[in-house]
């Protein structure tokens, strides 16, 4: 794939929604559960890195929002922020200008209530008709494609932990085959207790997490400024049931470490969001390091953060890395390695190299 570069992004995370307030939570290192409750419904957990005080309508106001889903509400505010940071102007552009957006199943509790309502109307076929786009798995990226003029590429790639590098490897493509000169590309995840519920039912460990995370992209060449990073390469495969995967996801950083043309040795931050426990994921993350040789870099704990959110904590993870390069000016040019593996099997990892912002942005 060729470099992708990164203009500008934005995020919305308990970790917080400025590049200042994230490069605070690096530094801080709190984790950002708290206690969740949800009126007559059985959770499987008591702690959430949620984000109880979030709305769609006081972010957006009411035209247009009334029927989100908060997977979609938390989509579209972050490709807002995301515009806003690059200082993107879509004008007449639009046709050129995509989205393309990372998830697990979409919403689970939007397609799981609809599918409620057509057995408990009466008569159940008189179910409430502008509710049925949430149930769409690509709902929200057709949600912001309107609210911002984006006409071009539109696509939600179903990864679950994967899905974030998965849209880059997609956005990469459509760049190479001239289908867009600017891409938003990022990944959502919504807190509910049907995602909850699924989460645990798929073995994920820790306490569950929501958020939403996008990055404006182009191709590097012909830009009036530095970007905020610059993704290198990326590189994707899959572990069969039986194999351990620490291997399969080592196999997979070392071929995206080639294709950037960098050495292990000058990886400076790792981040690997795990839904495993916390032990089996230290266990995994150390045996990584050592395989790959990168024992000296700075482990980037992200779930401490933002959860265990399939789609979205490798996001966040993304945008932790570039918040603390705006806030860091010495870090300028230091390489970064995400990775991500699902229970499925399919693994992923992506080179980052991140800068600073001149006076010239900002």
């Amino acid at each position: 794939m060729g470099v992708l570069a990164i203009t500008g992004f934005g995020v919305v995370s308990p970790a917080g929604a400025s590049a200042a307030e994230l490069a605070g939570a690096v530094a801080a290192g709190r984790s950002t559960a708290r206690a969740v409750e949800w009126p007559e419904v059985t959770l499987p957990t008591g702690t959430a890195h949620h984000l109880p005080e979030f709305s769609a309508r006081a972010e957006l106001g009411r035209r247009g929002t009334g029927f989100f889903d908060r997977r979609t509400g938390l989509a579209v505010v972050a490709c807002g922020r995301a515009i806003e940071d690059a200082g993107l102007d879509i004008g007449e552009d639009g046709h050129r200008t995509g989205l393309v957006l990372g998830t697990t199943v979409g919403s689970a509790q939007a397609a799981v209530d609809y599918a409620a309502e057509t057995f408990t109307e009466d008569p159940p076929y008189l179910v409430n008709p502008a509710l049925f786009p949430n149930t769409v798995l690509n709902g929200a990226a057709g949600q912001a494609a309107i609210r911002f003029g984006l006409r071009g590429v539109n696509a939600t790639v179903a990864g679950g932990p994967v899905a974030l590098l998965s849209s880059l490897r997609y956005s990469a493509n459509a760049f190479r085959t001239g289908q867009a000169d600017v891409l938003l590309a990022g990944a959502v995840e919504e807190f509910t207790p049907h995602a909850a519920w699924l989460w645990a039912g798929l073995g994920g460990a820790g306490a569950p997490g929501e958020g939403a995370a996008v990055f404006v992209l182009r191709p590097p060449e012909g830009l009036e400024h530095r970007p905020d990073a610059e993704i290198l390469a990326t590189a994707a495969g899959f572990c069969p049931s039986g194999e351990d995967q620490v291997y399969a996801l080592a196999d997979c950083a070392r071929r995206a470490l080639e294709q950037a043309r960098v050495g292990a040795e000058t990886v400076r931050t790792v981040a690997s969001a795990s839904g495993a426990d916390e032990v089996a994921a230290w266990r995994a993350r150390n045996e990584l390091e050592g395989l790959l040789g990168v024992e000296g870099a700075h482990h980037l704990a992200a779930v401490e953060l933002a959860g265990n959110s399939p789609a979205a904590t490798p996001a966040v993870e993304l945008a932790l890395i570039l918040a603390r390069h705006r806030a860091e000016p010495a870090r300028d040019g230091e390489i970064a390695l995400l990775v991500a593996s699902s229970p499925a099997g399919a693994v992923a990892a992506a080179v980052v190299r991140g800068w600073s912002r001149g006076d010239d942005r900002g």
